[in-house]
């Protein structure tokens, strides 16, 4: 088999259409993408309301919650204690409630054939702007271009210098990945900027802590269990 063929097999990332799509995100990375990301050219402020509905093992919600408050929910209980809710986000989470209970930032890693769904409830969920990981090649494809691209496209897109790598069912340090992952974030009523490299910066990222994140608490920046941010109370008016 040719190089060229070989690497095309690698990049398959294929999953049923029923699929949980169990790959969760090196911490390294999340933190890398709040820093040189979030906080450095879309003006997002530490300790603002951060929901992430695909918390899987806690792999993105713990180092999120180093910056922001996290509300932690799936629709799968992976056995992470941190994970608040076993809700669906698509299905089962309001999109009118009382202001004060809103989230800023919608930040997750969805299922590949759902993005564009996230990215829509997203968008009317949060207060400040929905981010996702997605693979670069969610960028192709003119079914999005039309649904997402065409009319209302990321305000800012964001590369890794290095790979971001991902395996099912676990995070692996040791792993590789011919994958390529990018960011892409919507930011209500803000402009327009180019994209931008997140760069190398993984040995200073990465937390000898990383590792037991399927056994750890939840993280400090928390929501109360008594939140009523899903409960579907509405503002009133």
């Amino acid at each position: 088999m040719s190089q060229n063929a070989s690497t095309a097999v690698m990049q398959r990332r294929v999953e049923p259409h029923d699929s949980l799509d169990d790959f969760p995100t090196p911490p390294w990375a999340v933190r890398a993408f709040v820093e040189h990301v979030l906080l450095a050219h879309l003006g997002a402020q530490r300790g603002e309301r951060v929901l992430e509905p695909c918390c899987n093992r806690g792999c993105m919600a713990v180092p999120l919650g180093e910056t922001f408050e996290i509300r932690a929910a799936d629709i799968h209980d992976y056995g992470w204690p941190g994970q608040q809710e076993v809700r669906d986000f698509l299905i089962d989470y309001p999109e009118d409630f009382a202001p004060e209970n809103q989230p800023d930032w919608v930040v997750a890693n969805p299922p590949f054939r759902l993005a564009a769904d996230f990215i829509e409830k997203g968008l009317r969920v949060s207060r400040r702007g929905v981010a996702v990981l997605v693979r670069a090649a969610f960028g192709e494809g003119g079914d999005r271009y039309e649904r997402l691209f065409r009319e209302n496209p990321p305000t800012i897109i964001a590369y890794y210098v290095e790979r971001v790598p991902m395996v099912r069912g676990r995070y692996d340090p040791q792993a590789s990945s011919a994958t390529a992952y990018i960011w892409m974030v919507w930011v209500h009523n803000f402009e327009r900027l180019p994209p931008v490299w997140i760069p190398p910066c993984r040995k200073l990222m990465e937390r000898p802590s990383d590792m037991a994140l399927a056994g750890c608490d939840a993280p400090s920046g928390t929501f109360s269990a008594e939140t009523p941010l899903f409960d579907g109370e509405a503002a009133d008016g």
